[in-house]
């Protein structure tokens, strides 16, 4: 009897690569870090399937990549890992319909398109598969540019300079004086004038009424 990992190597190569609507897989891209755990489902039309394969594709697919057999999960027989494979780091369980593949501790090299397979008469019907990438460092989201405020420019009024010394020079002063000259001289001229004025106006009076 041939055995399963040679058989389903030979039947992969000449099934149809893209994915099938009667196996629907969960998430369809994703990232973890190294030494994590993910979880990859695959989601039956029909809840009868008996037999369900996983098989990872560690470059894109072309005509020239192959499907590396990892596990089946058989309803009888439980989960029938392939030659190499770390059976304590892969498991196979169904729930209903959908069935899940558990991944621990992976690594880089455990990257690749992972397709849920089942096997019909005469084809092999593949799932739509899960692109799955390990790195050791989770990119990170760049946080959004703050856009600075610009700072309000406050216009003060310049202070009056501290005059140091005396607060009247001698110049001043003598202004000063002088000022205070012209105006009293100016008062005197004005009260000349009108006191002449008066005079004259009670001599003219005086001859009106004579």
């Amino acid at each position: 009897m041939m055995r399963p990992r040679m058989w389903l190597l030979l039947a992969a190569q000449l099934a149809a690569l893209h994915g099938s609507s009667v196996l629907q897989q969960t998430p369809a891209y994703t990232m973890v870090q190294t030494n994590q755990m993910v979880m990859l489902s695959c989601q039956a039309i029909s809840s009868l399937t008996t037999r369900i394969y996983w098989l990872r594709q560690c470059k894109a697919p072309s005509s020239d990549s192959h499907h590396e057999f990892l596990v089946f999960w058989d309803s009888s027989k439980g989960t029938i890992h392939s030659e190499g494979v770390e059976q304590e780091k892969i498991a196979v369980f169904r729930d209903g319909s959908r069935f899940f593949l558990n991944l621990t501790r992976v690594k880089p090299e455990d990257s690749g398109v992972y397709f849920c397979m089942v096997i019909g008469s005469p084809s092999l019907t593949f799932g739509t598969g899960t692109q799955l990438s390990v790195v050791d460092i989770l990119p990170t989201t760049a946080q959004p540019t703050k856009k600075s405020t610009p700072k309000k420019t406050v216009c003060r009024l310049p202070r009056p300079a501290t005059r140091k010394g005396p607060l009247c020079s001698p110049i001043t002063l003598s202004l000063l004086v002088a000022g205070i000259l012209v105006l009293l001289v100016s008062l005197g001229v004005a009260i000349h004038l009108y006191c002449r004025q008066r005079r004259a106006r009670l001599r003219f009076m005086k001859q009106f009424y004579k």
